[in-house]
């Protein structure tokens, strides 16, 4: 069965371009001229990536972004715009898009991404899992699934454990396998940035901020976890214990 991508774009004669393309990939395309219809078809069909136009009628790509992710938190969404301001890039981020291209861009290259970008989510099905033990949590890179034991007052006056459920977008997982995968040590940006954004110069430090701000609040309840900022060196993923090791899961 092909992937499914689903195309949000009110730019009739880019929309139909656009989806020539991504069908002549291999994907199968199902196209909305508006953010609404995009909502609803994607509550209605399985769907594997999402790309989506900014300033479009009824809702705009932001707000569908964050309605996807609302319920959603896996699939990867890739905005397409001819809005190239840098508040515009952090707003899509934000609200947990995974990619942020400007118009006009080189096809081949967005195909190269979407491709990318699909092979990642299959991984989610990957029957080998590789989950990581840092501190009080338990990362599941496929699943993009974070487990926390969170210690709160209990009634009697003591604590008990209470076990949080996290989803992370898929590029919040990249960063933090990365970080699980070196901690306590002191990471350039520049090296992040190629490790984890394959050099791909359209992301920028800013860009990286706001993922690191993210992880930070998902870290927070454990006070044995913590991400310290170094200014002009980079940053440190500050981990008491890390260990990682893979799970076969039974299909």
């Amino acid at each position: 069965m092909k992937p499914t991508v689903l195309l949000v774009e009110d730019d009739q004669f880019f929309a139909k371009v656009m989806k020539r393309h991504i069908e002549k990939a291999g994907y199968e395309v199902l196209y909305c001229a508006d953010g609404e219809a995009g909502w609803e078809t994607f509550q209605q069909r399985d769907i594997d990536l999402c790309v989506l136009d900014v300033v479009m009628p009824k809702k705009d790509g932001f707000a569908l972004t964050k309605d996807i992710r609302s319920i959603n938190e896996n699939v990867p969404i890739i905005i397409t715009s001819s809005r190239y301001m840098e508040q515009d890039r952090m707003l899509g981020f934000e609200n947990g898009a995974d990619d942020y291209i400007v118009k006009p861009f080189n096809m081949q290259e967005f195909l190269l991404r979407l491709d990318v970008f699909i092979k990642r989510a299959r991984l989610l099905r990957s029957e080998k899992q590789i989950t990581y033990l840092v501190g009080n949590l338990r990362f599941n890179y496929q699943q993009c699934n974070v487990v926390v034991e969170v210690k709160k007052p209990a009634p009697d006056g003591g604590t008990k454990i209470e076990v949080e459920h996290l989803q992370l977008p898929p590029k919040e997982s990249d960063l933090f396998k990365y970080l699980c995968e070196n901690p306590n040590k002191k990471l350039k940006r520049d090296q992040i940035m190629s490790c984890v954004w394959d050099g791909d110069e359209s992301y920028n430090k800013r860009s990286m901020d706001v993922y690191l701000t993210r992880l930070r609040r998902y870290i927070a309840p454990d006070p044995t976890l913590s991400v310290a900022t170094y200014h002009g060196k980079g940053i440190m993923f500050i981990a008491n214990e890390a260990d990682r090791h893979q799970e076969i899961i039974k299909a």
